[in-house]
């Protein structure tokens, strides 16, 4: 995860990337995962800023990928750091940057990883800023579970993912682009479909987010 702002960006550079933000768009909306598309209906627990909402009941999906220990401090980070915002949307991102801590990976469970800046099972970027995310939004040890999944509530939400059409930008800044960029678009895509799969929302099938 890189965090950090973008610069205003020229008129060229915008028609540059017309198309690619054209390629992200057809690929959202083949997932369904466009805002509007039934996403704020079908992951419950989504709402605004200090409002306290639904949380989902783990379906079938997620007490049979995400470890017992993990799913709890999901669903309590969810709850204690950002109610209006899903838990199965924590597990989510989770699931991508290190599939709850179980990637074989440098940076997972000490140092960097490949591209030396993040660390974690969260994958705070440490090396960013200053301040850096995890310095930010961390306490304790980007390592341990039990510290940086609350961090990650606490990002998710001071980027808006808890208000109305604030979802998709913040699980793409949590990645550290825009939704125009492709690689950021599958990101969001798979994140959304891991929460919809984990909350009992409209995917039954945790591998059709990763096919």
């Amino acid at each position: 995860m890189i965090g950090g702002g973008y610069p205003q960006v020229s008129v060229r550079r915008k028609v540059q990337l017309a198309p690619w933000f054209v390629i992200a768009v057809v690929v959202l909306s083949g997932l369904h995962m466009l805002p509007g598309q039934g996403e704020e209906s079908a992951t419950p627990g989504q709402g605004g800023p200090g409002r306290v909402v639904r949380q989902p009941s783990p379906a079938a999906a997620a007490r049979a990928d995400i470890p017992a220990a993990y799913l709890e401090l999901y669903q309590d980070a969810a709850k204690r750091r950002c109610p209006g915002l899903s838990w199965a949307i924590l597990a989510g991102v989770g699931k991508v940057e290190s599939n709850h801590g179980r990637a074989q990976l440098p940076g997972v469970r000490s140092g960097l990883n490949s591209a030396g800046c993040c660390a974690g099972p969260m994958q705070f970027n440490l090396t960013d800023g200053p301040p850096s995310t995890w310095a930010r939004y961390g306490r304790g040890s980007p390592y341990d579970p039990a510290d940086a999944i609350p961090a990650t509530a606490r990002k998710l939400c001071a980027d808006g993912a808890a208000r109305p059409g604030g979802l998709v930008p913040a699980i793409a800044g949590y990645y550290g682009k825009t939704i125009a960029n492709p690689p950021t678009a599958a990101y969001v895509a798979h994140v959304r479909c891991a929460a919809r799969a984990y909350g009992g929302g409209s995917v039954r099938d945790l591998t059709r987010c990763f096919a």
